[in-house]
C-alpha cells in the first residue's frame, strides 16, 4: 500500500500525495489542481516529484500540471480519451499501471465526465483513488455521463474489498451525509458517521479516507436496491421507480437541489 498524505487545495479539494516504502523520498500526486501547495510540501519534506496521476480533465484536478512539469520532468498518467492535453502516458480501461513498486488497476468510470478513470491498488490494505466519481456518502454530478454509467461505477466500487480505503478529491462529507440522512432517516450508521465527521472537521482534520464497507452502509448512491432508499426516491420524484438506474437518477436530481 502507499503512504498517502492529503494536500489541501482551493476551498475543499484534496491532492493525494503517494509515497512507497521502497522509494520513500519520491512522491506521486493525484489530481494536482494547484501546484503551489504541492511544491511547498515537497520542499518542506525534502521529497522529489516522481509522477502525476489524473482521474479526469476538470481544471481543479489538472490546473497545476504545467507548473509542476516546469520543476520536474515526470510522467503524467491519465485517461486516454481525455480532452486535457497534458497527459504524457495515456491509460485505458483495464490497464495495469506499475508505479513505485505498486500495481494500480485502471478502471473507466465515465459518469461525472466521459474521460473519468479510477486507480485501485490491491493487497492486504487496498486503496482506491476515485476522483469525483465516488465521495463519502455521495457521488459526482452527471456533467457528461449518465445515471446508468454512474450506477455501473457504483456497482464496480461495491465489488471491491470492504476494507478498501476510499480517497476521493473533495471534502463534501458533511453535506453528503446531511442528504443521506434525508434519504434514510432511520439509518443509524449515517448518524454515527455524521457525528464522527463533524468532530473531525471541528478539529480541522479530513474526513477521508472512507472505506467501501462504510459506503455500502451509508451512501444512497450505492444503496439503490434498498427499500427505504427506493421509497424516498419515489417520494421525491412523485413516480414509481422500476430500476436502480431510475432510483439513482432521481437521487442525483434530488441532491442537485438539496
Amino acid at each position: 500500500m502507499f503512504d498517502v498524505h492529503p494536500i489541501p487545495a482551493f476551498n475543499d479539494n484534496y491532492i493525494w500525495a503517494l509515497r512507497s516504502p521502497q522509494q520513500p523520498a519520491e512522491v506521486a500526486v493525484v489530481d494536482p489542481g494547484d501546484a503551489a501547495p504541492i511544491l511547498a510540501w515537497l520542499e518542506a519534506n525534502n521529497y522529489s516529484l516522481a509522477a502525476i496521476l489524473i482521474t479526469h480533465h476538470h481544471a481543479d484536478h489538472t490546473g497545476g500540471v504545467e507548473t509542476l512539469l516546469n520543476h520536474a520532468s515526470v510522467p503524467v498518467y491519465g485517461p486516454q480519451n481525455s480532452p486535457f492535453e497534458g497527459i504524457t502516458h495515456p491509460l485505458q480501461d483495464g490497464e495495469t499501471l506499475k508505479l513505485m513498486q505498486h500495481s494500480l488497476q485502471v478502471k473507466g468510470v465515465p459518469a461525472h465526465t466521459k474521460d473519468h478513470i479510477s486507480y485501485f491498488v490491491g493487497g492486504d490494505q487496498p486503496q482506491l483513488f476515485c476522483g469525483d466519481t465516488l465521495f463519502l456518502a455521495g457521488c459526482g454530478r452527471l456533467f457528461e455521463g449518465t445515471a446508468r454509467q454512474m450506477l455501473a461505477a457504483m456497482h464496480y466500487f461495491a465489488s471491491l474489498p470492504d476494507n478498501t480505503e476510499v480517497y476521493c478529491t473533495h471534502e463534501y462529507s458533511l453535506s453528503n451525509l446531511a442528504f443521506a440522512a434525508s434519504v434514510e432517516p432511520a439509518n443509524a450508521e449515517i448518524t454515527r458517521v455524521h457525528e464522527r465527521c463533524h468532530h473531525l472537521r471541528h478539529e480541522g482534520l479530513p474526513t477521508l479516507p472512507s472505506s467501501i464497507e462504510q459506503e455500502k452502509q451509508i451512501n444512497p448512491f450505492m444503496r439503490t436496491a434498498e427499500p427505504d432508499v427506493i421509497s424516498s426516491a419515489e417520494h421525491y420524484s412523485g413516480n414509481p421507480l422500476k430500476t436502480e438506474v431510475e432510483v439513482l437518477a432521481a437521487l442525483r436530481e434530488w441532491k442537485n437541489r438539496f
